[in-house]
């Protein structure tokens, strides 16, 4: 993911819109192909995946509010 500057809260706005939009797209599809297929193991593993894609945002969106003290 390209690195973005974030001077405004409409800027905040836009990069948690289009990363939610990453994150949908990419592991959201992955988890409703596995379900689609009733693939418990697969499930879980998406299921996780997901989880931990929006945990990396989040960590993402924080160390970038936490460089600038």
């Amino acid at each position: 993911m390209e690195t973005r500057i974030i001077d405004s809260r409409n800027d905040f706005a836009q990069w948690a819109i289009d990363r939610s939009n990453a994150i949908v797209t990419d592991q959201g599809s992955e988890l409703a192909t596995a379900a689609r297929k009733e693939n418990e193991a697969q499930i879980a593993e998406t299921a996780q995946a997901l989880g931990q894609a929006i945990v990396d945002a989040l960590m993402e969106a924080f160390d970038g509010l936490a460089g600038d003290e």
